[in-house]
């Protein structure tokens, strides 16, 4: 991985960790005698991702981290100078040597924000050699990490509320730096908890895990436990051989299931057996090594109903492969029956997971109404992000010495907003249809699918502006130019919410960062508030990002001027 320690004992990224045309970039900077010019970076995206109408921003925590802890080392600067022309100034190097982020502000989107095309993620002002060095590591930092959050909410809102999501992607993920990123920002995105302990140990995130089909399929059943004695979970009367109880109650099973005794596998049982001994009080079974029906769910049944005589009580069961929904259905009336018949009625409630490259469509099948599932488990199509494996994201040049710089190519949709801007979010109130006051349809035809329907408190655009203009105000009637949109329209919000925050000024910490669990609460809370049209993950309508008067018509200057 290409960390190291902070003073604090946090990973953070090496400052090398970037291209080397920075490097380049940063020399002729310096050459220039520009080196220590005030200049302001941006970095957004242009598209939201999956195809779908809005993003949740992750990775500012680690980009605060990085920033604060940012240093090249000796070994750093050896390095660019072998790989830089060998008769370039000493003094270069010094400078090298010397650079850290004190002179270096952000303002940013809190972490776990809904966020659109163009609208800021980060802004990052500072010493324009510097800011420009800062230009990889922060798109690496925050683009697979709000890639991934978006993902694992997209896979929430399929899932509903009430199923419990389990990222299990670290085997399949894209080296280990992927699979730790996937873990914690899956987490951020709505997941419940994660199988990667390191995760767990090092940002909190919940950690979960059963067992595989190696640990069954590793017994042969003549096995003997070296202590098979279980004591109540009570810890009131005396030990019960767990392996012997086992015996006795798989004959009831067997009897009641319609089942020879023989048929349910003895090394899954034993595998059972000793699982329970180990955590009798959190017992589980992988139904599937060998057959559900005629084995692993007998198996099973034996051992939770003998824990069960001990006051204990399974947690769960998993499966694997199959008709997932169609065996949890019929688990589920298997437990129902089983728990009447033998007075063990919390058994109808045992959990049952599953598990076994889920994707968006599987997953839709196994949480829709009526479903007897209860934990699904994702790895590859969590941490791949296999519908879209970038995010897109830019970090470019907005302003130096406080003037605008602004790109313009023959791509329009490649054109950057030039300036230092601030951002707003504009809310509804109920009942209200506030927008749409003076608004030509014509040039925009999404636009009225937007805004069908009111809902109490949720957003209706993001307002980009300069960041010398005074900030609008709720109930104040204002001039915006849609993107895309020929001519403007006025609006009338009834909540107005300012976007960006200022997180680092000048090199040192201006707002406290919340934790990893206050940002998984908080992107929900934000979900929330998005219309469900563009919460639709097929064909949503667009969520509007608005410019005003005075950063469109310094657009259309600049533009003018450069096409010149």
């Amino acid at each position: 991985m290409e960390m190291e320690l902070d003073d604090q004992g946090h990973m953070v990224v090496r400052p090398l960790l970037t291209d080397l045309y920075q490097a380049t970039m940063g020399l002729g900077y310096w050459r220039a005698g520009r080196a220590c010019e005030e200049a302001e970076f941006e970095l957004f995206f242009r598209h939201c991702p999956f195809g779908g109408s809005f993003a949740l921003t992750a990775g500012l925590q680690d980009c605060i981290r990085f920033l604060r802890a940012f240093r090249l080392r000796d070994a750093d600067v050896q390095f660019l100078a072998s790989v830089l022309p060998p008769d370039t100034d000493p003094a270069f190097f010094e400078h090298l040597r010397a650079l850290d982020c004190s002179r270096v502000s952000v303002r940013a989107l809190p972490e776990g924000s809904l966020a659109f095309p163009g609208v800021p993620l980060l802004q990052v002002s500072g010493p324009l050699l510097l800011v420009q060095l800062l230009e990889t590591p922060l798109l690496c930092l925050v683009s697979y990490a709000s890639l991934v959050a978006t993902n694992a909410a997209r896979l929430r809102l399929i899932a509903g509320p009430d199923k419990r999501l389990l990222e299990m992607g670290l085997r399949r993920a894209q080296g280990p730096d992927g699979g730790f990123t996937a873990s914690i920002y899956s987490y951020l995105g709505g997941f419940d908890s994660s199988s990667n302990t390191l995760a767990g140990q090092l940002r909190g995130v919940p950690v979960a895990g059963t067992l595989a089909h190696s640990f069954i399929t590793s017994f042969l059943g003549s096995e003997v436990p070296p202590d098979p004695m279980l004591a109540p979970a009570s810890s009131e009367g005396p030990a019960v051989d767990l392996p012997a109880s086992v015996n006795l109650w798989l004959k009831r099973v067997c009897i009641y299931l319609g089942l020879e005794e023989r048929e349910p596998h003895p090394g899954e049982r034993a595998a059972f057996v000793a699982y329970a001994l180990a955590f009798p009080r959190a017992f589980q079974g992988l139904l599937d090594s060998y057959s559900v029906r005629r084995s692993g769910l007998p198996n099973f049944l034996a051992v939770a109903l003998a824990l069960g005589e001990l006051g204990y009580r399974a947690v769960g069961v998993r499966l694997d492969s199959g008709d997932l929904l169609q065996q949890a259905k019929e688990i589920r009336g298997i437990f129902r029956t089983v728990g009447a018949e033998f007075q063990m009625p919390w058994l109808e409630f045992v959990p049952i997971a599953v598990s076994n490259n889920i994707d968006e469509k599987e997953l839709a099948r196994l949480a829709q109404k009526g479903s007897e599932v209860n934990v699904i488990g994702i790895g590859t199509n969590v941490v791949t992000c296999p519908k879209q494996p970038s995010m897109g994201c830019v970090y470019k040049l907005v302003s130096v010495g406080g003037q605008p710089r602004i790109k313009l190519t023959e791509e329009s949709q490649k054109r950057i907003l030039p300036g230092s801007k601030a951002a707003f979010r504009f809310l509804d109130s109920e009942g209200d249809f506030p927008l749409c006051l003076l608004c030509p349809f014509s040039s925009l035809q999404s636009f009225s699918d937007v805004f069908l329907a009111s809902y109490t408190g949720s957003l209706l655009l993001d307002l980009l502006q300069l960041a010398e203009e005074p900030p609008p105000k709720a109930g104040q009637e204002l001039r915006v130019w849609l993107q895309g949109a020929q001519e403007p329209c006025t609006v009338k919000p009834a909540q107005v919410e300012p976007l960006l925050r200022l997180y680092l000024q000048q090199g040192q910490p201006y707002e406290p960062l919340p934790s990893l669990e206050e940002s998984r609460a908080f992107a929900q809370q934000s979900l929330s508030r998005l219309r469900p049209a563009h919460k639709q993950l097929q064909n949503p309508a667009v969520y509007q990002v608005a410019l005003s008067e005075k950063l469109r018509a310094l657009v259309d200057s600049l533009s003018a001027r450069g096409a010149l």
